[in-house]
């Protein structure tokens, strides 16, 4: 899944460890939205429908995830 970033609105991103999904512990998943709870959605959604991940499972990881806002210097420049 690819994700663009919006030009003028904030965006938050999610960050996700999969290792003990994977057992590859330097695998995450990142997420993107235009606040924190739209990131962390996406990052509920994409367990579920990729890694068929239960509720608890995804609640766990949830809970151990990073979500950030982006720096600036991440935002396309208007042209």
């Amino acid at each position: 899944m690819v994700q663009q970033i919006r030009h003028n609105e904030p965006q938050y991103i999610c960050i996700i460890s999969v290792e003990r999904i994977t057992a590859n512990q330097d695998e995450e998943i990142m997420t993107f939205g235009v606040s924190a709870e739209e990131a962390k959605k996406q990052g509920e959604e994409l367990l579920a429908s990729t890694y068929g991940c239960n509720q608890s499972q995804v609640w766990e990881l949830i809970q151990q995830a990073r979500i950030e806002p982006i720096a600036q210097w991440c935002a396309p420049k208007e042209r």
